[in-house]
């Protein structure tokens, strides 16, 4: 399988690899440590969903931006209705 922007990835990404490689290195950068229950690329996703959508963006555009076939997976990734504290990303410190 190629890579779209480069044609030199020949193998799927690992996704341990893109954990440690990439989401944990940029937590850390930002504050949040390894140890955070619940940090992944989807808790990543989310949370960049819910500011969107925190800030009147449409949902339809967010669908689109987040690449979701259907609605319903976009009202997933919606936590406005959460408390802001269990998120993982709530410990960065902007």
């Amino acid at each position: 399988m190629a890579n779209n922007r480069t044609g030199r990835l020949n193998k799927h990404l690992d996704p341990a690899s893109v954990y440690r490689n990439i989401v944990r290195k940029y937590g850390l950068e930002t504050g949040v440590s390894a140890e955070v229950n619940g940090l992944c690329v989807h808790s990543l996703r989310a949370t960049a969903a819910t500011n969107a959508l925190s800030h009147d963006s449409d949902i339809a555009r967010v669908q689109e931006w987040l690449g979701h076939a259907n609605l319903s997976t976009t009202r997933l990734y919606d936590r406005r209705k959460s408390k802001p504290e269990d998120s993982p990303s709530f410990r960065v410190k902007y």
